[in-house]
């Protein structure tokens, strides 16, 4: 649960360190430390217990001391050190997604703008423009900087929020008296983000439930205490609310506190129309309850089967159980590789063999190693002449391991005019072609998608990878024809990813629908920079079933060879269509 709280404070001496002009393989490296922190699935208060802190990828001596520090005190003496010579409206101001640190200095001493407020304010009344370096662009970019800032103080990526949710739940079960638990609200229902933590359970002695509740390490403050709810802000600054029900409505209580609101609207209009009364306290016929123990019993009392919380959005939903067409989703057990994970034959901190015990022990049976293609520098990209010796070492792998599989692969960057990082004569040697954007995220809406087009026209492409470059909460989808690209994809039989990384959830839910409704096969992938975040394989297929996807939308769901075949199939049939 510390995680955070580490990866925060490094962050900071980043971006204060980046204010005074600090060594930039200083600032890289504890911005490389806060994401991999922040990306563990494990405690760092676990790992230093156990001495492990230099296992973590980018941590050496120094910082493993530093986190130590934060562990045990709090803070950090550098960070503090750093807030003293650094005026702490700076800090603020860093917040702002897209908005650097030589800009935010620049304002702060010829404008005197010390508030978040005031730079709106400054850019609405265009006074930043007459800065150098400065003008009506980069007005525009804060202000949606600035939106996307207030945005993200409102929710959370689910990627952060489920892991404290499933914690929470964990220790309840382990010390307090429950005897049913489940989370409800947005985080079943697998929203991208997530506004707060909702947790139902029964119990027979709810005062002990709630005693143990309000005393767990991870409250920072408690809102309200009661017998049937409590209320409380964790540390990390999200509020959770616990109710305990009665057993006999849990049924009805799990789904209204699951909702969504529109999707409870509209079950409470059906049971209208049946002369019935639908809430959380269960089913009534008058003053008679006659169900709401279990979820189903609210379905079925409307004439509905049981529908995934997934679906539950009034997006069609009720009209397809009506008439009996809703989708089989695709399982979260049906997936068997994950198709983008990155080596430290570009800038991924794992080998080969350790990325493939980590798909073992989650239950994979392969695993697309997608590196960075040359040009993208930054993060390490494979050279030609290194391209022959990855792939050798796959085919050996593959030789030994009698269980999981690996395919060699490449995330090829699509260059600012449309043309590929690597010649066809390279991309031909890949088992898995990853095309993805990784520059040039302001050219407009026509040359972006040209570009995104011209790479699904390439014989050798299968993949388009995180289609909208978005991040949330930090970045916003760059502009794209989607209908364009979801027909191109269509014609040209490319998959589309649906990349699980928590940060960016791309291609979201409406897309991936749009997607297979238009008949294009999806291809889930973690883009994983460690193996722990290959753990986030089920934020995919949670965006998959959100999308109404089933087990043949999704490519995944092949086992090795069959996925192989389908690959070798693609590329000779672009050939064929180029031929």
């Amino acid at each position: 649960m510390k995680n955070k709280e580490v990866a925060e404070i490094f962050r900071k001496v980043a971006a204060l360190l980046e204010i005074k002009g600090d060594n930039p393989y200083r600032i890289r490296a504890y911005q490389r430390a806060a994401q991999n922190i922040e990306a563990l699935t494990v405690d760092v208060e676990e790992l230093a217990a156990q001495g492990k802190l230099e296992r973590i990828p980018g941590i050496g001596k120094d910082l493993a001391q530093k986190i130590k520090e934060i562990l045990e005190t709090g803070t950090l003496q550098k960070y503090e050190e750093l807030k003293r010579e650094i005026p702490p409206e700076l800090l603020k101001f860093l917040e702002i997604p897209g908005f650097g640190p030589k800009k935010a200095k620049i304002v702060y001493e010829k404008l005197g703008i010390k508030t978040i407020e005031e730079l709106e304010k400054a850019c609405l009344e265009h006074r930043l423009a007459r800065l150098p370096g400065f003008g009506p662009k980069t007005e525009e970019n804060i202000l949606k900087g600035i939106k996307l800032l207030k945005q993200k103080r409102g929710r959370l990526p689910l990627g952060l929020v489920l892991p404290w949710a499933e914690e929470l739940v964990s220790l309840l079960k382990k010390k307090s008296p429950v005897d049913r638990i489940d989370i409800a609200g947005s985080i079943r229902r697998r929203r991208e983000t997530v506004k707060d933590i909702d947790i139902l359970v029964t119990s027979k002695n709810p005062l002990k439930v709630m005693e143990i509740f309000v005393s767990l390490p991870m409250v920072e403050e408690v809102l309200l205490q009661g017998e049937t709810k409590t209320s409380v802000r964790l540390k990390q600054g999200i509020q959770v609310d616990l109710r305990v029900v009665d057993p006999e409505c849990y049924g009805a209580a799990l789904a209204y506190f699951t909702g969504s609101k529109a999707h409870n609207i509209r079950i409470r209009e059906l049971g209208v129309q049946r002369g019935l009364k639908i809430n959380e306290y269960g089913i009534f016929k008058g003053q008679n309850r006659i169900g709401g123990r279990e979820e189903e019993e609210v379905f079925a009392a409307v004439g509905l089967p049981w529908i995934p919380p997934e679906l539950r959005e009034d997006r069609g939903e009720i009209e397809a159980a009506q008439a009996g067409t809703l989708p089989r989703l695709v399982g979260y057990d049906e997936v068997l590789g994950d198709a983008h994970v990155h080596s430290k034959f570009s800038d991924g901190s794992a080998s080969i063999e350790e990325i493939a015990a980590y798909a073992r022990k989650l239950g994979l049976k392969w695993v697309g190693i997608c590196d960075h293609s040359q040009g993208l520098k930054v993060a390490g990209g494979v050279p030609i002449e290194k391209i022959m010796e990855k792939k050798k070492a796959i085919e050996a792998f593959n030789k030994r391991s009698k269980d999981v599989k690996l395919l060699c692969g490449t995330e090829v960057d699509i260059l600012a005019d449309g043309k590929l990082d690597y010649p066809d004569e390279i991309l031909k040697e890949f088992d898995l072609v990853i095309a993805s954007i990784h520059s040039g995220f302001k050219q407009g809406e026509e040359n972006l998608t040209q570009r995104i087009v011209a790479a699904m026209k390439n014989p050798f492409v299968h993949c388009i990878g995180h289609p909208t470059g978005r991040l949330l909460g930090e970045r916003e989808p760059y502009p794209l024809d989607m209908e364009r690209i979801i027909s191109t994809a269509k014609e040209t039989k490319t998959a589309l990813e649906i990349n699980a990384y928590y940060k960016r959830l791309d291609l979201n839910d409406i897309h991936a629908r749009a997607a297979k409704e238009a008949g294009v096969k999806l291809l889930i992938g973690t883009d994983a920079h460690i193996t722990d975040q290959m753990s986030y394989l089920h934020l995919g297929v949670a965006v998959a079933r959100r999308g109404w996807c089933e087990k043949d939308d999704i490519l995944n769901t092949l086992n090795y060879r069959q996925f192989k075949k389908y690959l070798k199939d693609i590329v000779s049939w672009k050939l064929k269509q180029k031929s």
